[in-house]
């Protein structure tokens, strides 16, 4: 039998509904709602992450029970199991949206491990819950698999990142439009679980303004402070203060992450924003192929571009700024919470530069470098270069012999090249004589470099192709994909598995832009 030590703290602590009914519905005055699982009919395990097992004190053995599907599908809840889902509120594409909470996501608890780590377990796709909005609460499969890989692809890459235990087949159909354009059909269901230190997002202190509920808007800030950040001092006058300006700088540490590898979220909506500065609900994602700013993965934001890869980080502290509004209706003075957001700013700008000196391969930033990085850019963007490998191939060019050929396998192109290779020629010389200001051998630096500019990202076609390998139960690029994404700055990564996108794959339904749908 699995055994778990659980420690329900976000129901005990705080008040909820208990009566399990199931019914959309408001729930004013509650953080939660007690409700079940749905029941499916043959739940198969399809993939397990070995890392997040451990941290549950958990084996390989252990996934591969029928316990374990029982209990990760939501057909049995283990000892100690407490199921509820989360009532939270949120500003949707910059425009209050209600009471959101919990659709399709059921807790399970928070486990405490042998190290003393606490984990709070989350079902996605696991039925309805009262915030269900009349939908069914279920998950698709190719949206199931593309959460469980991609959690665990970043915290690989270094991100902070929720974490994804199992994916689990439900042995059911689910009825999905998958491109929202009049033409349902039925999929395959799914059900992740995910696990993280805590799933409290910024609407969870939202929703309690908008329905003036302040005094449990302070219990909870009292109780996220105790349980989530045991380094500040919940007793201290500023406690308040100093908790906001934490959440702060971990929210401009992750944008400047996500920035690194080219990663767009593609729902920065402040119901999707952890208060731990993680990544979290992965999902219309992407990473850049060809560089562009100005590139979204998601279908829902093509016409409004409000959440592209250039506008994260001011997207991000726009979350911030409505989080701080909330907040304010109990802080003794707005003015420490506009101090968070200035010290947003200085974070950001400061992890900024650090992050692009380290991708070029710079001991260190000077002003004069933004305009290197610039114009270089502006290039990769007008040349439709891609990002990745073209740092990679970056870490190799010769200080003193730079060769614009090592680059051209990052063009997509021929004709971009060609027409621009006296514009980069140009640049590598200036790029050359910047390397040549600073100590240290080119492999050096080129260790440096390949230790921050990884080799494989989880581009969204190879995605597509686990998916469509796994509907016909081959499971061979799904363990490809993970063993990738295990070591995503090693340079013997399969060719297949870091190569550009294809043609085919730029107007391939789930290669590029993605849909909400799920």
């Amino acid at each position: 039998m699995l055994q778990l030590n659980f420690n329900n703290r976000f129901v005990s602590e705080l008040p909820g509904d208990a009566s399990g009914i199931q019914k959309c519905r408001q729930t004013p005055g509650m953080c939660w709602s007690a409700v079940s699982p749905t029941q499916v009919e043959a739940p198969r395990l399809l993939a397990s992450s070995a890392e997040v097992l451990a941290l549950l004190d958990l084996t390989e053995e252990d996934s591969q029970s029928a316990a374990f599907a029982a209990a990760f599908s939501g057909n049995v809840l283990l000892p100690g199991m407490f199921s509820y889902a989360s009532c939270y509120g949120g500003h949707q594409f910059g425009n209050w949206a209600g009471q959101l909470g919990d659709g399709r996501a059921i807790a399970l608890g928070e486990v405490i491990n042998s190290k003393g780590e606490r984990w709070e377990l989350q079902l996605k796709g696991a039925g309805m819950t009262p915030y269900s909005r009349n939908a069914d609460g279920r998950a698709v499969l190719r949206s199931s698999l593309r959460e469980f890989l991609c959690s665990e692809a970043m915290h690989h890459l270094g991100i902070p990142t929720t974490r994804a235990l199992s994916l689990i087949a439900s042995g059911e159909m689910v009825m999905r439009d998958m491109l929202y354009d009049g033409n349902p059909a039925l999929e395959p269901g799914a059900i992740v679980c995910r696990v993280s230190p805590s799933f409290i997002r910024f609407g969870n202190f939202e929703i309690l303004v908008a329905r003036g509920e302040h005094q449990l808007l302070q219990q909870l800030i009292a109780f996220t402070i105790r349980r989530d950040f045991p380094e500040i001092d919940s007793e201290a006058e500023d406690a308040l203060k100093n908790w906001f300006k934490l959440v702060c700088e971990r929210t401009a540490h992750l944008m400047v992450e996500w920035l690194r590898v080219g990663f767009v979220h593609g729902v920065m909506n402040t119901d999707n924003m952890s208060i731990l500065g993680l990544t979290i609900d992965y999902g219309p994602y992407g990473w850049i192929d060809n560089f562009d700013p100005g590139w979204t993965p998601n279908t829902t934001d093509k016409d409004w571009r409000r959440y592209t890869l250039s506008q994260q980080p001011v997207m991000a502290r726009w979350n911030l700024a409505r989080l701080a509004d909330a907040l304010a209706t109990v802080a003794p003075a707005r003015a420490g919470l506009d101090e968070g957001l200035a010290h947003f700013d200085k974070i950001y700008q400061a992890s900024l530069s650090g992050m692009l000196a380290a991708k070029f391969g710079l001991t260190e930033w000077h002003d004069e470098d933004a305009e290197l990085v610039e114009t270089v850019f502006e290039l990769m963007q007008r040349a439709e270069v891609d990002m990745t490998e073209f740092f990679r191939k970056l870490a190799d060019i010769k200080q003193h012999a730079p060769d614009l050929n090592i680059l051209h396998s990052a063009f997509y192109q021929e004709n971009l090249y060609q027409n621009h290779r006296a514009l980069f020629n140009s640049w590598l010389v200036r790029y050359a004589t910047r390397l040549s200001m600073q100590v240290g051998s080119d492999e050096t630096r080129r260790m440096r470099m390949n230790l921050i500019n990884p080799r494989f990202v989880l581009r969204n076609y190879l995605a597509q192709l686990a998916i469509d390998a796994l509907m016909q139960n081959d499971f061979s690029v799904l363990d490809k994909l993970m063993q990738a994404a295990r070591h995503p700055y090693d340079d013997n990564i399969p060719p297949e598995l870091t190569a550009k996108r294809p043609d085919w794959a730029l107007n391939k339904p789930g290669c590029s832009m993605l849909s909400c749908s799920s």
